[in-house]
């Protein structure tokens, strides 16, 4: 079988080698063919990338906010029965401190860092797989998976600092907020967070977690497009077609690539959360040993004094939120670019 690729990260078409007959009994399979390099006329600007990428990240980032919130409050708060369980946890969230404040706060980093870090990312991917593919004759999956690592390494200059404020904001809600007083800060708002965390406790501080952000969203880019890729192989295959899928399953098959990825690196995302939202105070949530621990000793340090519930803490709105985030970003990515290309590159083109 053979797959010819757009100039996003997705893949759109499935051919079979056998050309959509039956394969006799006995037959020996063929080797699949080498795609040749795209012609330049056909893929996409970078520029296109990073416009559609950024896109597609802000939207799914903001439509799934409030789980994240849910999902922080769990890693952040594990002693706390308010939230030990996802729906609970919600409601009480919504009903005690809203919608915008409660369930939405730490809206405004999310997506400041969002748009640049998701338009950093797809830009340095597209740029990076072509490089590799086309010039340098490198394999497609090991070129996929060094783009990937790269543009989340690109992502990861603008996405820390961001992810920082975002999720100390979440963890407390609104201004003198009596719900989350255990917490160890209380800023007013997003400004008054920037300027009390580099006067308190240092610039430094705006980079928490930055290993343990790189250790949890590389090994979760590589599951999630390695994934994607053969869950898309697979209904290409039940819907017997070689054109694009339906949107319900291209929907589907990248919410449970995100989601499953998503599920495998929580343990990576509670050691990351509890990191950039510790402080050096005596009120800190998250346990000094786990500030000042590697990745691997802090992850013993959880599983010994909570059990297996502390490292996956947060799993159900993780899992939730990675796999409508992911098909949502996905979708959208591909669809924004061929409206850019069409609109911008190729005003000409008329689809039928």
């Amino acid at each position: 079988m053979s797959q010819s690729f757009s100039s996003s990260t997705i893949p759109i078409r499935f051919e079979h080698h056998h050309d959509g007959h039956t394969k006799p009994a006995g037959d020996i399979d063929v080797p699949p063919p080498v795609i040749p390099p795209l012609p330049e006329d056909t893929v996409s600007p970078i520029v296109h990338c990073m416009v559609a990428g950024g896109f597609g990240g802000v939207v799914g980032d903001s439509m799934m906010h409030s789980l994240d919130t849910v999902k922080t409050r769990q890693q952040g708060f594990p002693h706390n029965s308010t939230y030990k369980h996802m729906v609970p946890a919600y409601m009480n969230i919504f009903k005690n401190e809203g919608f915008f404040r409660g369930l939405y706060g730490g809206y405004s980093p999310a997506v400041l860092g969002s748009l640049p870090s998701t338009a950093a990312f797809f830009g340095t991917y597209e740029f990076s797989k072509r490089k590799m593919i086309n010039d340098f004759g490198i394999n497609e999956t090991v070129a996929y998976f060094i783009a990937g690592i790269l543009g989340d390494l690109a992502s990861s200059v603008f996405y820390v600092p961001s992810e920082v404020l975002k999720t100390r904001l979440q963890l407390q809600g609104k201004y003198n907020n009596p719900y989350t007083k255990g917490c160890g800060y209380n800023y007013k708002g997003l400004i008054d967070a920037i300027k009390s965390i580099a006067k308190v406790e240092g610039l430094p501080t705006f980079v928490f977690g930055y290993k343990e952000t790189l250790f949890r969203d590389l090994p979760f880019s590589a599951l999630q497009f390695a994934f994607y890729e053969k869950f898309r192989q697979f209904a290409i295959f039940y819907n017997n077609r070689s054109d694009d899928l339906p949107i319900s399953y291209e929907l589907g098959t990248g919410a449970a690539a995100g989601g499953l990825a998503g599920v495998l690196t929580t343990p990576l995302d509670v050691i990351k959360t509890r990191i950039q939202t510790s402080t050096s105070g005596p009120s800190d949530v998250g346990s000094s040993q786990v500030m000042r621990s590697s990745t691997v000793n802090a992850l013993v340090s959880i599983f010994k004094t909570e059990g297996v519930v502390g490292v996956f803490s947060g799993v159900g709105p993780r899992c939730i939120w990675t796999g409508i985030q992911s098909s949502i970003m996905l979708l959208l990515y591909q669809v924004s670019l061929k409206r850019l290309d069409g609109f911008l590159n190729k005003p000409a083109v008329v689809l039928q």
